[in-house]
């Protein structure tokens, strides 16, 4: 199997991961500061910046590393959110 076949699979795989992220936003089956979107958008935007990296679309690559950037920090933030959230609600109990 060509070694471009498996860059193209990885593509696609990010292409879906990304629509259906905005797919599960768009009908409100998710929120979009949820950790399943911020995943869906990660793993999207990785698999998209390894298939843009080989073929050199280098302006591609650069708004996926955005993308990754901003789930990474919405993940943190949630993060931090709900640890604090857990700790406040043992401290008032």
């Amino acid at each position: 199997m060509p070694p471009n076949l498996w860059i193209d699979i990885a593509g696609w795989i990010g292409v879906v991961s990304l629509l259906a992220a905005y797919a599960l936003v768009s009908t409100r089956k998710l929120e979009g500061d949820s950790p399943l979107y911020q995943v869906l958008n990660a793993l999207g935007s990785l698999l998209l910046i390894v298939n843009s990296g080989y073929y050199r679309a280098f302006p591609s690559v650069g708004i996926n590393v955005a993308w990754i950037g901003i789930a990474l920090y919405a993940l943190a933030r949630w993060k931090f959110t709900t640890k604090a959230r857990r700790h406040e609600v043992k401290i008032n109990n």
